[in-house]
Parts: C-alpha cells; sequence; structure tokens
C-alpha cells in the first residue's frame, strides 16, 4: 500500500534539475527530426522498477516496427512529476506525452495544449475502455487522456495467522460483521491486529482518503456532490463508514497509527492494492491469498480504481498524430496482454479483462489477481476536480482525529465537512 500511496501524488526521490533540459525536445531538435523524415515523441512517467524495464522493452519493439516514428522515454521521480511538469508548460517544453496517475489529470489539463485524444484513438478502442476510467478524462467536452494502466483494492489476507487462529484461510470474510468477527479471533488467539487501516492524514492524506472512500461507497454515500461543488459524506452513510472503523480501532483489531504490520507478516489482513501481488509474487513474505472486499449489511460491492492514465499535448500536428498511433499500438489486444501479464496492472479494455486468453493466464500463473480482474465492474473513480489533492488531505486531516479518539465520529464528519468545502469555496476565486 505503501507504494500505491506513493503513486498517487506521493513520495519519491529528488530529480536533478539537469534532468529538465533532456526531456523535452527543443525547436532545433523538433526541426532536425521533420528533415530526417523522423517523427520523435517524447514521453514522461513516473515507473521504475519491472514497470519501467516492460515500458521501455514495449517502446523499442515499437521503434524497431515503425521507422517513421521515434518514441523516447524520461522516466520522472512521483513526487517531482508534477512540478516539473509545470516548469516544461512554462518554458514550452512540454514532452509529448504524459503519463501519471489519474487524479493529476484535472491539474494538468489546467496547464493547457492537451490534446484531443479521441481525435487519434479509434473511437472502437475507446469505448473498449472502462467507462469509469475514461470518464476521469472527459473535461470541457474533449477526452484530455487515456487509461494505460488500472489497479483497486481488494481484502488481502496471512493465511497462516489465519490457520493459527483456527479460521479456515480459504474462507475470508464477506462482510463487515465478518470481518470484525475474524479480526478480533485473529487478535485473541495470535496477539496481532486482525486488519490494517491507515488511520493517519502523513504527507498528503490520500492513504487514508482513498481507503475510506471505499468503505463510504460501500455504504452508499458519496464524497462529493456530483458536481464536485461541496462534501456529500457528512450523511448516515459516512457515519457508519466512520463508525466502522472507529469500532475496529477501538476493538484492537485495527490499533491507530499501526499501518504496515499486515506487510510484515505480523497482521491478519489488509484492504491492499493489486499492485502488491506483483511485487510479492517472486519472493512472497507469507502465505497471502486475495478476496473481494467485505460489503456491509445491505451495502454494494465497490472498490477503489487507481492507475495511470497517458496525456498528449499539442506540441504540433505531425506530433499528435504520431502520440496516437503510439498509444493506439500500445492499447492494442497484443501488447495490452503482454503489459499486464508482465506487469501486474489489471486491464483498462474490458474485451481484454473478460476475454479467455487473459484470464487463462491469471488462472495457470497468479489466481490471487483475479478478485482485482473481478472487481473492475464495481470500480469507482475518485471526484475529476484539480482541487481533489487539497481536498483529500483537508478530509484525512479532521478524521484523523475521529479514529485518534480525540473527536467524535459526528465531530469529525462536520469539520471535515467546512474543511471540504472551505478548499472548493477558495478554489473557485
Amino acid at each position: 500500500m505503501k507504494k500505491a500511496i506513493a503513486c498517487i501524488s506521493m513520495v519519491a526521490t529528488a530529480l536533478a534539475l539537469c534532468s529538465c533540459g533532456g526531456s523535452g525536445a527543443s525547436p532545433a531538435a523538433k526541426n532536425a527530426a521533420g528533415a530526417s523524415g523522423v517523427t520523435e515523441v517524447s514521453v514522461w512517467h513516473y515507473w521504475d522498477g519491472t514497470n519501467a524495464d516492460t515500458f521501455d522493452a514495449m517502446v523499442d519493439k515499437f521503434n524497431s516496427e515503425h521507422k517513421d516514428i521515434k518514441v523516447t522515454t524520461t522516466s520522472v521521480p512521483n513526487a517531482d512529476y508534477l512540478t516539473k511538469l509545470r516548469a516544461s508548460a512554462s518554458s514550452n517544453s512540454l514532452p509529448d506525452i504524459s503519463i501519471g496517475d489519474l487524479i493529476w489529470v484535472p491539474q494538468i489539463a489546467q496547464m493547457g495544449k492537451s490534446a484531443d485524444i479521441s481525435k487519434v484513438l479509434d473511437s472502437k478502442l475507446l469505448a473498449d475502455i472502462n467507462p469509469a476510467l475514461t470518464s476521469f478524462g472527459s473535461i470541457d467536452g474533449k477526452q484530455v487522456s487515456v487509461p494505460v494502466s488500472g489497479n483497486n483494492l481488494a481484502y488481502m489476507y496471512n493465511k497462516t495467522l489465519f490457520k493459527d487462529a483456527g479460521l479456515d484461510p480459504n474462507q475470508p470474510p464477506k462482510t463487515w460483521e465478518e470481518l470484525k468477527t475474524m479480526g478480533k479471533q485473529i487478535l485473541d488467539k495470535t496477539g496481532k491486529p486482525g486488519y490494517d487501516l491507515l488511520t493517519e492524514a502523513g504527507d498528503n492524506g490520500e492513504g487514508l482518503t482513498w481507503n475510506f472512500q471505499v468503505n463510504l461507497w460501500q455504504a452508499g454515500g458519496e464524497f462529493l456532490t456530483a458536481d464536485n461543488s461541496k462534501a456529500a459524506f457528512n450523511t448516515p452513510e459516512g457515519k457508519k463508514a466512520a463508525q466502522f472503523w472507529v469500532d475496529l480501532i477501538k476493538a484492537g483489531i485495527s490499533p491507530y497509527a499501526s499501518w504496515g504490520k499486515f506487510e510484515k507478516g505480523q497482521g491478519g489482513s489488509a484492504q491492499e492494492g493489486s499492485w502488491m501481488v506483483g511485487i510479492w509474487a517472486a519472493d512472497p513474505p507469507f502465505d497471502f491469498d486475495v478476496a473481494q472486499l467485505p460489503v456491509p449489511e445491505g451495502g454494494k460491492q465497490v472498490t477503489n480504481l487507481g492507475g495511470e492514465q497517458a496525456m498528449i499535448f499539442d506540441n504540433d500536428a505531425k506530433k499528435v498524430a504520431a502520440a496516437g498511433k503510439f498509444l493506439s499500438w500500445f492499447l492494442d489486444d497484443a501488447q495490452m496482454i503482454d503489459w499486464n501479464e508482465k506487469t501486474g496492472f489489471i486491464p483498462v479494455r474490458n474485451s481484454i479483462a473478460s476475454g479467455e486468453e487473459y484470464r487463462s493466464w491469471v488462472e495457470k500463473n497468479e489466481k490471487r489477481l483475479m478478485p482485482f480482474v473481478e472487481q473492475m465492474k464495481y470500480a469507482k473513480a475518485r471526484p475529476n476536480t484539480p482541487l481533489y489533492p487539497q481536498i483529500s488531505m483537508a478530509f484525512a486531516k479532521e478524521m484523523e482525529k475521529a479514529f485518534a479518539g480525540d473527536l467524535s465520529v459526528d465531530e469529525a464528519l462536520t469539520n471535515a465537512e467546512k474543511a471540504v468545502n472551505d478548499v472548493i469555496a477558495k478554489g473557485k476565486k
């Protein structure tokens, strides 16, 4: 989960300033590329490790198959990404394609020069992508982004601790009440917390907010109004979700400020992201399994979407067309299946997620991905607003007071509502 939080806005190493000059093509370089008959397309992303290596290998494959286009890549540390992108926008040296966290899309769109991707991608291809993801890039009548990777949250648990507590490791909880009961049994029998919760705001709030939204939505609530004009969580549904967390904390099932126990093998379970399956696949720290998220009585199955989206900048018509050609190739069946299998990302295209080839691969190679794949049809996106990072932090800072026991649920929700509405009001000025 910590890796995920870093991927949502969130932490990374500093980027040397000298890299700023090498990422966007200078006018001279653009002219030279045009003169040679090869259109150069620069791509920024923040992936590292296996994800970056896989992407670079795919870029090499594209370049070998398309002699008229040369795609180059630059990996920018997550924490520096938006700052560097804004600096590039100011100096008119934006890359041709930006690939970043989906919650960044509204902020990047505010920089200007976002091309309408629907004009360079086939409409049938766009229609095949999970609508919750494509809707995130629909801004001011344009489709400014397209998803290239997906993830979501599911219930991950330690099978060994389940056995030690006398629980059946093949029967994970399906409801909130079962989660409480099993979590308490793990605590009583092993002395270890039964369920990890992200209860602190931290540096940006999103770990708490992103996880809490799942339970809020499961209870039938909403985070913001449909037009993102004000907070919508201070409702009976919001109180139900917050009280669920408080009850877990008070019972010792989810001790306050204890996130990380599960990932160290010292906790029974947690709400974790699909990326953890890939991280642990080669060398799992303990015997773990995955199930769809438990739901409240009378509630509904839902999870929170994550992933990266690609945006094309309108640097010139030839580059936009070439960038569109690359993304069309990348999103094609063969490349998408290869990408998802090698990285552990969840398919963003419905036909691939439901297709026999990909699902057979999951069943044969990594069955623990299947709950995440199945949950994509229930997945919901966070509010599509450039103010979201500030909103997330404002919400988390107030709600952590309830989880710490300093405020009641009602008091924390009321304060969080005011804090979020203040952020929105200031953003309108």
